[in-house]
């Protein structure tokens, strides 16, 4: 890599989401976990078993507990000395979400400590020069938005505005960066086409309801907030993957791997295409298609059994920039690995990408990893391990650096170092 090829002003960071990360949070996700833990414990053979660490994580995967957040890691407490570990890490940036049940537990109702809590929150990040990229919504709401439907109902839109103007009047002159919805494609697809996820529905028709509604939701907060704040910088943050064809010579795993890439990537973005600043990119995988069905090598994956291939993100990026021209900032990036065997050679190989990307003329702005701290991860519970520092939930939340996370933040001190020499 060459330092040089980074920008001065380059967002170096981590993510998080609140349900995830802060314990106590009582939304519609965190009832669905109550309602259901002992089936997921009871079904985890059956759902995991083909896992190659299976025999590692059968223990925690076959206990209730496991897919309870409770307190998660008390990020809501401790989030003082987890910025220090990003200052330690060499940091500027942190991306993090705003919890609707808090703030807004009931319907017309709003909760001043915890919109306080969120702006002693923001000013902990901005004294230590750290940049805060805010999110308004990630996934969970609060229990009464989801029993009148959620974003089933074109009609509960106005709910949500009514929480982005919330956000906008506390909020919108502490911040710059700011992400109206998390992963709207993966969200739609668990709880309305697959029904891994609450509300746990599979019906084709909702599903598309729902997707249409979210867009409609961004583009509306959109205007929302660039009304109060004209300056602020948005986007959305899409899960993005690599789709590839296994040959070229299969013409319908060609035309599989477009049509996966168009629907996964680009038919949200489409339809805002003119309610964005910036896009969020979120990149896990890479999918190699054979005919109608995914083929992809069996090694290496991560601990959840995704395929990795780090470069991939490479392919992501320069279709943005074609299709797109705007700013990226890579929102998301990171991998389940519990040993610590991979995330060192993830983050070389993906960097080296965004160099690359950069090379061609892609606009990246920054680069934050996913996770900043082991966190709760939705249905699969606790024992994925995405985060850069480890947290001993059992040994009072203890926090410590994982080996590849050392190396990171020495790789990022050391850039520091060299672009300050250069000035």
């Amino acid at each position: 890599m060459d330092p040089k090829l980074f920008p001065k002003d380059f967002l170096w960071g981590a993510s998080t989401a609140s349900h995830q990360v802060e314990g106590g949070t009582v939304n519609q996700w965190s009832e669905w976990e109550l309602a259901h833990a002992t089936e997921l414990a009871r079904t985890a053979a059956k759902r995991l078993s083909w896992l190659p660490n299976w025999r590692h994580v059968r223990t925690a995967a076959q206990e209730p507990e496991n897919y309870v957040s409770g307190k998660a890691v008390d990020h809501y407490h401790r989030y003082e000395e987890d910025f220090d570990l990003l200052k330690d890490l060499h940091m500027n940036s942190f991306r993090f979400s705003i919890e609707w049940s808090r703030i807004q537990p009931k319907e017309g109702a709003w909760n001043a400590e915890a919109i306080r809590h969120y702006h002693r929150y923001i000013q902990a990040l901005k004294k230590r020069h750290i940049e805060p990229i805010l999110t308004i919504w990630h996934w969970t709401m609060p229990t009464w938005f989801a029993e009148k439907g959620g974003f089933e109902k074109t009609a509960n839109l106005a709910d949500f505005d009514c929480f982005v103007k919330k956000v906008a009047e506390e909020y919108g002159d502490d911040v710059r960066y700011v992400i109206t919805l998390n992963e709207p494609n993966v969200y739609a697809s668990f709880s309305y086409l697959t029904g891994e996820w609450p509300p746990q529905i599979k019906k084709p028709l909702t599903f598309f309801h729902v997707y249409h509604n979210l867009a409609k939701a961004h583009r509306r907060a959109y205007a929302i907030l660039k009304q109060a704040h004209p300056r602020l910088q948005i986007g959305v943050a899409m899960n993005m993957a690599n789709s590839q064809p296994k040959t070229t010579r299969n013409p319908f795993s060609v035309l599989f791997a477009y049509g996966s890439s168009y629907f996964w990537n680009r038919w949200f973005l489409n339809r805002i295409r003119k309610q964005q600043d910036f896009i969020g990119v979120n990149y896990y995988q890479t999918n190699y298609y054979h005919g109608f069905a995914t083929r992809n090598p069996t090694t290496p994956v991560n601990d959840l059994g995704w395929y990795m291939e780090p470069e991939g993100i490479l392919s992501v990026l320069t279709q943005i920039q074609a299709h797109y021209k705007k700013p990226v900032i890579i929102t998301e990036n990171g991998l389940a690995d519990s040993k610590d065997r991979y995330r060192r050679w993830w983050l070389e190989q993906t960097l080296i990408a965004i160099q690359k990307a950069i090379t061609q003329g892609v606009d990246v702005k920054g680069y934050l990893h996913w996770s900043l701290l082991d966190n709760f991860e939705w249905s699969y519970g606790w024992w994925p391990k995405f985060g850069l520092i480890a947290v001993d939930r059992d040994n009072g939340m203890k926090r410590e650096m994982r080996p590849s996370t050392r190396w990171f933040g020495s790789f990022l001190g050391k850039l520091q170092t060299i672009q300050k020499r250069s000035e």
